[in-house]
């Protein structure tokens, strides 16, 4: 059996669409606090689980930076918790991460060597449970991706739509740059990563969608496919105060997992054009 956390988040949702319902047991909050780890030993030893997919996440990047015990019980201890189980059951687990652990000054694609510097207690505390997973975990994959969205949970497409239905004009951040990742893609990969967790493998990768853009021009290309009349303005980031400091450049490079699985990885307006009809926002 598989064993999903943060069942109800946008990847846990776009999990449930792709693995086989027979072979899974998702859990959230409710059913899992994976911050106590009595509770991660027994959900694991009553279900039988061989893999861990650790989708759950303190995400709120701004609230982070008050909540940071919270912050730090979800993403760090929570992945320490997982990896410790799975080091007493002999499991592999896929933990997901975030560009966030990297503080944008490189100004090229960051692979997988890199040395991560984050700038946001969201950052930190992901950062720490990577090193958690790849200490503790007897095999494991750490994924890391970027700029997440969906037609679940809460992101940046979705509020965007929300934003330009009600108003004439928004102003959106034109200097951080990334890659746009559709979560469905991402869940495709993590699906692919199930059958290489094994055997003592200890791999990091990066996957988001290819090409790069800014937030602004994000935004512009989701209030045109949805025929939205809102004007999109650019604005610098010292002009939205922000709790959290982000990376003005958190582009991953794709060479590593692209040239190991032989994957095509879809161009991120490509990807954003395919799964618009499905995303809506009130």
């Amino acid at each position: 059996m598989i064993l999903v956390t943060g069942a109800d988040g946008q990847m846990g949702c776009c999990l449930r669409q792709i693995l086989p319902a027979d072979k899974v047991v998702y859990t959230d909050v409710k059913q899992l606090d994976i911050s106590v780890y009595d509770s991660v030993d027994k959900v694991i030893r009553e279900n039988n689980i061989s893999t861990i997919i650790n989708a759950a996440g303190y995400t709120a990047v701004d609230a982070a930076e008050k909540n940071i015990d919270q912050a730090y019980a979800v993403n760090a201890l929570g992945a320490r918790n997982l990896a410790m189980a799975a080091d007493k059951y002999n499991l592999g687990i896929i933990q997901l991460s975030t560009d966030y652990i990297f503080d944008g000054n490189n100004f090229k694609p960051y692979t997988e060597n890199d040395k991560p510097h984050p700038l946001s207690v969201y950052g930190q505390t992901k950062l720490e449970g990577e090193l958690f997973v790849l200490k503790h975990a007897p095999q494991c994959v750490v994924l890391r991706t970027s700029w997440l969205y969906s037609e679940f949970g809460t992101n940046f497409v979705k509020t965007i739509i929300s934003l330009a239905k009600k108003q004439d004009e928004i102003k959106v951040i034109y200097d951080q740059i990334g890659s746009p990742t559709y979560a469905g893609d991402f869940a495709k990969i993590i699906e692919g990563m199930i059958p290489v967790v094994k055997n003592g493998v200890k791999k990091i990768y990066n996957f988001s969608n290819e090409g790069v853009c800014s937030w602004y021009g994000f935004a512009r290309e989701v209030v045109s496919l949805k025929g939205l009349k809102c004007e999109v303005l650019p604005i610098e980031s010292q002009e939205y105060p922000a709790s959290a400091k982000r990376p003005h450049y958190s582009v991953l490079s794709k060479s590593k997992i692209k040239r190991e699985f032989g994957i095509k990885i879809s161009y991120w307006r490509d990807a954003l054009q395919s799964s618009i009809g499905r995303i809506d926002a009130d």
